[in-house]
């Protein structure tokens, strides 16, 4: 999971475990990079290391590297292992259990693509010797069909149809939350029964969640449950996974199984038979975390026994052929109502944190040429189409990101709603046309936590879509945030806590709906209106924030709002009010 302020700790401890790992992505659009091996030798200056690898054979290279090889995978998982109790990067015990999940599945991923010793001969040797292509740019191939003309959205006539959709997203169960815990511990997750019982000098978990490194216990969920069930008519809900908790040094498939049943019977238990869900699987629901191999991967290194059950216990929302292609690879594509179809897409396999893309991280599952079908389809039907997922397209790795930005351009008559979760906090990333980048076109929403994990209140959105009649946008009109504030739930813990509105888009914003063109306007308004963006500050936390955001971290948030692409961060100079060393300066920070 990718959080802006996770625990030093935790942020490290999944570092240690890629030490072997080139770069995940790069903040520059498809484009050929120097050559590879070029930039290894810069690195190793002959000069220093005492001989040249231009006098190494390849039959040699391949017997050295594979010498290595054995070597590593004997001694990986302990000396990561190792080096994160020396370093302090968390307890002993965490340290330990974190190298031995990750061992088995992080091999396995070594062993077929980074610096084996084809690649690794390919990098030190050339070309004749094997071939080194990890993380090379790719590109995906669009139908040979014009695009129809682009007609402006126009908001919809008064008394309109509008659909109200529930959305929720990163729920992180704790099946071991406990009241009462340290709520301050050392480990990457507390308020867990093993965290111990907090002292007077220490913070303690409260009844119906807590501020910190914490996340929810059941009854929390189920009474969020309980509470938009009574909410009203529902036409249909997002759901975009993270189920489990954070404690992802000690998961076990069973535990992710049992998780995954439950929380899916408690959603259907309480909005009922009427209402359908269309999930989406987020970067928590395997173990070890991250870890989605690409369906070539076969037999108890696979992802089958996850989606499988996922099959399983979906197959109340979704029919026949949704459920084979997410049987394959996680994604699927379900006709909502007539007029408005939906896509899932598993965005695990566009994931920097995701090593089995080490194998092969071009278009895997072929989802982005399948995705491309399903939109050229729709838009030969007159559909309109709305995108689910997880991890934001923003923060994909580059080629990836910088493919699905090309093809929302290619379709932005037919995708006229993104809706995904992952980062706990409540946003929106830009795209824009790719010929001037100026013209907005596509708005990827990025809805708030239902956890509190870190320090935030427990939330939920609603979105208000332009309904179901005839040329109808379907485009995103308003949404609405709720949360539950915990320091009056646990004040009085013994009382139904209030999940009360915390504001509402286009109120909050002086804004008519909330198309593109708008919300492209709202940062404009941000720039030049410190006010505002506080206020947005304030409301990204889900109303929960200790400091104002000034300088620095407002040109950051900035450029991450406009940021739909992974690379867009040099558009930063495009706004008014930025300058080249400002847009460099943000660039570093994120990337």
């Amino acid at each position: 999971m990718r959080l802006p302020s996770p625990p030093p700790s935790f942020g490290l401890i999944t570092c240690l475990l890629v030490l072997t790992l080139p770069p995940f992505g790069s903040c520059h659009p498809a484009q050929l990079p120097r050559k590879p091996s070029l930039v290894f030798m810069e690195h190793l200056n002959p000069s220093r290391v005492g001989f040249s690898w231009g006098n190494l054979t390849c039959p040699l290279c391949k017997a050295v590297f594979t010498i290595l090889d054995i070597a590593l995978l004997v001694m990986l998982a302990r000396a990561v292992g190792e080096a994160c109790v020396r370093l302090h990067l968390a307890e002993e015990q965490v340290c330990r259990d974190i190298a031995e999940l990750f061992r088995e599945d992080f091999i396995r991923a070594l062993q077929e693509s980074f610096l084996w010793p084809s690649e690794a001969c390919a990098l030190l040797v050339g070309p004749s010797c094997g071939k080194f292509d990890v993380y090379a740019p790719w590109n995906i191939t669009l139908p040979n069909v014009p695009k129809p003309p682009v007609k402006p959205p126009s908001p919809p006539k008064p008394g309109s149809p509008q659909s109200r959709v529930l959305f929720l997203t990163d729920i992180h169960w704790d099946k071991e939350y406990n009241v009462g815990s340290v709520a301050d511990c050392k480990e990457p997750l507390c308020c867990r029964k093993d965290s111990g019982s907090a002292s007077w000098r220490r913070r303690k978990a409260g009844h119906w969640g807590t501020y910190g490194k914490c996340d929810l216990p059941l009854w929390t969920v189920e009474n969020l449950l309980e509470t938009v069930a009574k909410a009203g008519t529902w036409d249909w809900v997002y759901w975009t996974g993270d189920i489990p908790a954070h404690n992802v040094w000690s998961q076990t498939r069973e535990q992710q199984l049992l998780e995954l049943t439950v929380i899916s019977k408690l959603i259907h238990k309480h909005l009922g038979p009427n209402v359908t869900v269309y999930p989406a699987i987020g970067n928590h629901e395997s173990t070890p975390v991250n870890s989605f191999p690409p369906p070539f991967v076969r037999g108890n290194r696979s992802s089958a026994w996850l989606y499988d059950r996922m099959a399983e216990e979906w197959a109340l929302w979704l029919p026949d052929q949704a459920l084979k292609t997410l049987r394959y690879g996680g994604f699927y594509t379900v006709q909502i109502e007539p007029g408005l179809r939906l896509v899932s897409l598993n965005m695990n396999f566009c994931a920097r944190e995701n090593f089995w893309l080490m194998v092969n991280s071009t278009d895997p599952a072929n989802q982005l040429q399948w995705l491309v079908h399903i939109l050229q389809a729709s838009e030969d039907k007159g559909e309109k189409v709305h995108i689910i997922g997880h991890i934001p397209p923003g923060l994909c790795l580059s080629s990836w990101s910088w493919n699905y930005y090309h093809i929302v351009n290619r379709y932005e008559s037919t995708i006229t709603g993104q809706f995904f979760g992952h980062t706990h906090l409540d946003e929106f990333q830009m795209f824009y046309d790719e010929e001037t980048m100026t013209r907005p076109l596509g708005v990827a929403f990025i809805a708030p936590s239902v956890t509190t994990y870190v320090d935030l209140n427990p939330g939920y959105r609603v979105y208000y879509v332009d309904g179901n009649y005839q040329a109808s946008s379907r485009l995103v009109l308003d949404h609405e945030t709720y949360i539950l504030n915990l320091t009056e739930a646990n004040h009085s813990p013994e009382k139904d806590p209030k999940w009360t509105l915390l504001y509402r888009a286009t109120d909050a914003y002086g804004l008519s709906t909330l198309f593109p063109s708008d919300c492209s306007g709202l940062i404009r308004t941000f720039i030049n209106d410190d006010p505002v963006f506080q206020k947005y500050w304030y409301l990204r936390f889900k109303g929960h924030v200790s400091k104002p955001c000034k300088e620095v971290c407002k040109t950051v948030v900035l450029c991450y709002l406009q940021s739909g692409r992974s690379d867009e961060l040099k558009q930063c100079d495009l706004f008014s009010g930025f300058e080249g060393s400002s847009a460099r300066a943000v660039r570093k920070t994120l990337c």
